[in-house]
């Protein structure tokens, strides 16, 4: 009874908090998004829809029919709760019910108040919180088969999940090849899929390869002060979490305390891969940090008053801003926040492609706006939904920089563009780096030619052919 009535009332506050972001598209849940729309439309991943990531995020999307609003809101709470729900389960077997709850409403707490574009997207970073959750409860119980085939779910997911494996083998070791096996389960079943589809060589170049050309050309310049200064903000944030797991592990004698404490050591060595530390990349931490913690709080008897402190931290600082929007919701206000301008400009520029939009027109974006085939819900005229690819400049600078990676595929996969006609091109780069528009690439300008400006948003040239529409350059 107890803990139905804890997952009730995390259910409402957790969906109550989701619907505030009921108008607005997060940056990373967008490709997601993106490439699930054009799955609908008949497309095959990685053949048809150039896509970075494994492939089950997409395919999540697809249970809500990759609809943004509610839908998409609603299905960012359920997955909330089935995480708590994973924490509550594994802090109950191995402590008792106190700290069941507490792990329950640390997940949901801190799912919540933490940077709104790390926690509201349901993307790849997220995703992994679960099946984490889940490989480790079940390696923990010695079920090697069923985590090793978790683990390979979570690698369907996330290529990071190599670090959920080596968690794993903190508990089955000694069961090496059961887990094994249940972890190629789902990874081969995954290649026969791509392989029926075609999709088998385009999947390693866009996930593997260029995720390997990714992890290796970060564009921050002194990775360790980064990381450093990142990793103490995380813990500043989470103090509530860092607090009382120190003291679990200081005094707690569970003999896979020296576990817990490698786990977190995996985990942190997982954030600094790739040298970036975006928010995000800090949910790998989070499953150790909460079953740690609830033991923690247990064991600090009436101190733990001090957590219940320490949580006003992170709800002082994010907490307010989810007032402000269900006060501009129920008033019907737009939102006024920085955060959200390129959505804000996304979804103009997709007003104006929908008034102009004749049945059978398709859409080619430039730069990292993929929202606007979710918002248009136009056909991509390409299989490139945004132009790192193309250009071989990465998302994560392309505002302000224009170093390339060495992709050996960027001037052919251009090359695949200009053969293509699209009745709208969006140039979403050309306002905030002029050095990467459209019309900066010699071998671009006389397939762009082939278009006419006809409408801008502050962030946004939008182009329509001129042989579809008439009219001269």
């Amino acid at each position: 009874m107890r803990a139905r009535i804890l997952f009730s009332v995390l259910a409402l506050g957790v969906l109550a908090a989701r619907l505030c972001h009921v108008g607005i598209l997060w940056t990373e849940e967008d490709l997601p998004l993106a490439a699930a729309v054009q799955m609908l439309d008949g497309k095959a991943l990685y053949r048809d829809v150039w896509y970075d990531k494994p492939p089950l995020a997409p395919a999540v999307s697809l249970l809500w029919g990759a609809q943004t609003g509610w839908p998409l809101r609603a299905g960012g709470a359920a997955y909330v709760l089935t995480c708590s729900w994973l924490a509550w389960l594994f802090a109950r077997r191995k402590w008792g019910p106190r700290e069941a709850a507490i792990a329950a409403l640390f997940v949901a707490f801190f799912l919540t108040f933490w940077i709104p574009s790390a926690v509201m997207p349901l993307a790849v970073d997220l995703l992994l919180v679960a099946p984490h959750l889940a490989a480790v409860y079940l390696a923990w119980r010695g079920r090697a088969f069923l985590s090793g085939l978790t683990a390979g779910a979570a690698m369907l997911v996330n290529a990071k999940a190599v670090f959920v494996v080596a968690v794993c083998a903190l508990w089955i070791y000694r069961a090496a090849p059961k887990f094994a096996a249940g972890f190629l389960v789902p990874n081969a079943l995954a290649a026969a899929w791509l392989w029926t589809t075609g999709s088998l060589g385009d999947y390693w170049q866009q996930v593997w390869q260029l995720g390997f050309l990714y992890s290796g050309h970060t564009f921050v310049g002194s990775p360790l002060r980064e990381g450093f200064a990142r990793t103490v903000s995380w813990m500043g944030f989470h103090a509530a979490l860092v607090l009382p797991a120190a003291w679990f592990c200081w005094k707690d004698r569970d003999p896979d305390r020296w576990r817990f404490a490698a786990w977190a050591v995996i985990a942190l060595v997982a954030v600094a891969a790739g040298w970036r530390f975006f928010p995000r990349y800090y949910f790998i931490l989070l499953p150790v940090a909460v079953l740690a913690a609830s033991r923690g709080c247990v064991l600090l008897g009436r101190w733990r008053f001090a957590v219940i402190v320490l949580l006003l931290i992170p709800l002082a600082r994010f907490g307010p801003r989810f007032v402000v929007m269900a006060s501009d919701l129920a008033a019907g206000r737009q939102h006024r926040w920085r955060d959200i301008e390129m959505d804000r400009d996304s979804r103009a520029a997709a007003q104006i492609l929908q008034k102009s939009a004749r049945p059978g027109d398709t859409l080619f974006v430039w730069g990292y706006r993929p929202d606007l085939y979710v918002y248009t819900r136009l056909p991509a005229a390409t299989r490139f939904l945004e132009s790192q690819p193309l250009s071989g400049v990465l998302a994560d600078r392309h505002l302000f920089d224009t170093t390339t990676i060495p992709a050996p595929w960027t001037a052919a996969h251009r090359a695949e563009l200009t053969r293509s006609r699209p009745a709208f091109v969006v140039d979403g780069l050309k306002p905030y780096n002029p050095r990467l528009a459209l019309d900066a690439y010699d071998d671009l300008r006389p397939w762009l030619s082939q278009y006419r400006e006809f409408a801008r948003t502050n962030g946004c040239v939008i182009y329509r052919a001129i042989e579809k529409w008439g009219g001269s350059p």
